[in-house]
C-alpha cells in the first residue's frame, strides 16, 4: 500500500498506478441491499430464480452503479494519505460500464494517478480506475474520477 504523508506528496504519483486493491466479493445480500436503497429492483439484479432461467451464466448481475460504488470500499486498500483533514469526492469525468458483474463474483481495483492540481486548502486528485472481475481479461468498470484531500 502506498502511504504518503500529505496531499501534496501525490503529485510525486502522477501518470503512475498507485496499485491493485484486495478482492471483494458481490454477493446477491450485497445486490439486494444496494436495491432497496436506490429502488431500482429490476429484476435481473434481484430475482434470483428468474435469473437461472434467462440470464447467460444463470445469475443476477450486479447494478452498474454498486460497482461503481465499490471503489470508496476498495481504494484505502491501495493508498492512504496520513495527515489530511478530509477527503471528499469530487465527481466523475468519465464513467463505462463495460462488462456485467454476476452475482458471487469477485472483483479488485486498479488505479492510477492522472493529475494531482493545488485547490484552496488542499488537492484535487483524478484517478483511472479500471475494475477487473476473477477469471476475466476485460474489465467491468472503467471510470475517470476526481476527489479532494485536505491538509
Amino acid at each position: 500500500m502506498l502511504e504518503v504523508e500529505r496531499p501534496a506528496d501525490m503529485a510525486a504519483y502522477v501518470g503512475k498506478k498507485l496499485g491493485v486493491s484486495d478482492w471483494f466479493t458481490v454477493d446477491q445480500r450485497t445486490i439486494d441491499l444496494f436495491a432497496e436503497a436506490t429502488g431500482d429492483h429490476q429484476w435481473i439484479h434481484v430475482d434470483v430464480e428468474r435469473a437461472k432461467r434467462e440470464m447467460p451464466g444463470g445469475k443476477t448481475i450486479a447494478h452498474g452503479y454498486l460497482t461503481l460504488s465499490l471503489l470508496p470500499r476498495l481504494t484505502p486498500t491501495i493508498y492512504r494519505i496520513r495527515n489530511r483533514s478530509r477527503g471528499i469526492n469530487y465527481g466523475s469525468n468519465k464513467v463505462r460500464f463495460t462488462a456485467p458483474v454476476p452475482a458471487g463474483s469477485r472483483v479488485r481495483l486498479h488505479l492510477t494517478l492522472k493529475a494531482c492540481e493545488p485547490i484552496e486548502g488542499g488537492q484535487r486528485l483524478t484517478f483511472e480506475n479500471v475494475m477487473e472481475i476473477e477469471g476475466s481479461d476485460r474489465p467491468v468498470l472503467v471510470a475517470e474520477t476526481l476527489s479532494q484531500a485536505y491538509d
